[in-house]
């Protein structure tokens, strides 16, 4: 066993790609879910475990992260942070306080709670991985996502920021910036779209399972 990673976000079409790659590799793979409605999109597999809680609020990132390190076998050397979502509208003028705020509520608050968790059983470790999912669009926005856009450049942010806290603790943080995912949700909200174009969640899992399993690599900003 290669150790522990926690797949926040494992239940989405990524997520499943991303749990059955570092499954396939040996990994002890924990994943949360707000339900078991929504864990059932997991298969049941040798090495993963996965539990009920909200990791929007302090106590379910505590949870999840009292489960990782239960096993002491395999102990935790890797997080990766897949929560997160879309939404457009108006531009700026049109758009009000609270749907601004709420992309920073899906997309950085998860993640912010499930590393703090998770951060004292890396550094237990004696070190590992964090990687968090960002976008493309961070870096080239575009019109009527100001929330969204502002939230993955937080994202970004944040790797940074934990890059330059944890290195001393051996502790290595990346962040991904897919463009469009192909999924079921994507193919049906873009039926017209040229999918040839867009990265299958398999190829993107691999990327992540080899930053986690790869030494040296931090504070960088990967396309996928």
């Amino acid at each position: 066993m290669t150790g522990t990673v926690v797949v926040a976000g494992g239940t989405g079409a990524l997520g499943v790609a991303v749990t059955a790659e570092f499954l396939g590799a040996g990994w002890r793979v924990v994943v949360p879910g707000r339900s078991e409605e929504s864990l059932s999109a997991l298969r049941k597999a040798d090495g993963l475990q996965t539990v009920v809680a909200d990791i929007a609020e302090p106590a379910g990132a505590a949870e999840v992260a009292r489960v990782a390190g239960a096993d002491e076998g395999a102990p935790v050397r890797a997080l990766v942070n897949l929560v997160g979502g879309f939404a457009s509208g108006g531009r700026v003028h049109e758009t009000p306080i609270e749907e601004f705020e709420a992309q920073f509520a899906l997309n950085l608050r998860p993640t912010y709670l499930v590393t703090q968790a998770v951060l004292p059983l890396l550094i237990a470790a004696g070190g590992g991985s964090i990687t968090c999912t960002s976008s493309g669009a961070a870096l080239k926005p575009f019109s009527g996502a100001a929330g969204y856009v502002t939230a993955k450049a937080g994202v970004l942010a944040f790797v940074d920021a934990l890059a330059v806290e944890y290195k001393k603790d051996n502790v290595r943080v990346n962040a991904i910036l897919p463009g469009v995912i192909d999924t079921p949700a994507n193919r049906r909200a873009m039926p017209s779209a040229d999918t040839a174009k867009w990265t299958p969640p398999a190829q993107i899992a691999t990327v992540l399972r080899l930053l986690a399993e790869t030494p040296g690599v931090t504070g960088a900003h990967l396309p996928v």
